[in-house]
């Protein structure tokens, strides 16, 4: 399933994740509860269960809560959920160590380790910018980050979903035309440390970025647009944000 902003279970838990934020923990666990209650399918229920996890008394209940989401999460198996395994099986082998049940710790770290850093996703991959490329071109890094313009990046970002390429497009600097290119990676490439595993549980993005150039191999016309009150509100999330760009 593609992850969409849009989407009310998502839509539920960065309301309870900016309640939990503003130090209101009894509102997040609220939003959280809600969010499971509203689910749909597997994929909303692995995150919803991971968030209801935030609030719960005791380890055991925490433990539940965990393998509930990861239990969600394995059904699931599509490249997004699969970057958020790393994290869960973490969790949960925090847990039974808390439960001073030191093999089940082990083996749930062992299969955490036995994820981490193993990226499969084979694409198509886009990126979204407002400059006017052709086929063949190539995009490299050194160029200013459009969150952070006093910030020269060191990679080239992009995304294996389209749609938040279009939004990335939308928030480029720049007075071109809003462009999502089809590219290809000619080097190696990571999941983008800005967004792994911080609000959400692994890559559920599928954003990545990489030292080697991305060549244009298409262009996609069919992505969704924002409404300019939507990326105006975008705007003000960035502008708001503190936080640093891991470069």
């Amino acid at each position: 399933m593609e992850f969409n902003p849009k989407n009310n279970i998502v839509k539920l838990c960065l309301q309870g994740m900016a309640m939990d934020d503003n130090g209101q923990p009894e509102e997040a666990h609220k939003l959280f509860q809600q969010a499971w209650n509203e689910t749909t399918n597997d994929f909303e229920k692995f995150l919803a269960a991971y968030f209801v996890t935030r609030h719960q008394k005791t380890v055991f209940d925490k433990l539940t809560w965990f393998e509930t989401s990861l239990q969600f999460a394995l059904k699931v198996n599509d490249e997004a959920t699969k970057s958020a395994l790393p994290a869960l099986y973490s969790n949960i082998a925090k847990c039974y160590e808390d439960l001073n049940e030191p093999e089940k710790a082990k083996m749930n770290e062992d299969w955490a380790n036995s994820f981490t850093g193993k990226l499969s996703d084979k694409g198509p991959f886009y990126h979204g910018t407002k400059a006017d490329l052709k086929i063949g071109d190539l995009l490299v890094a050194g160029g200013n980050s459009n969150y952070k313009p006093e910030v020269k990046m060191n990679h080239i970002y992009f995304t294996a979903i389209f749609n938040l390429a279009g939004l990335a497009a939308s928030l480029a600097r720049g007075d071109g035309h809003e462009r999502v290119y089809m590219i290809e990676p000619t080097g190696s490439f990571e999941n983008d440390p800005n967004v792994t595993d911080k609000k959400f549980p692994g890559n559920l993005t599928r954003s990545y970025r990489s030292e080697a150039p991305l060549k244009v191999v298409g262009e996609i016309t069919d992505w969704r647009k924002q409404t300019t009150e939507d990326i105006e509100k975008w705007k003000e999330k960035l502008a708001n944000n503190k936080g640093e760009i891991i470069n």
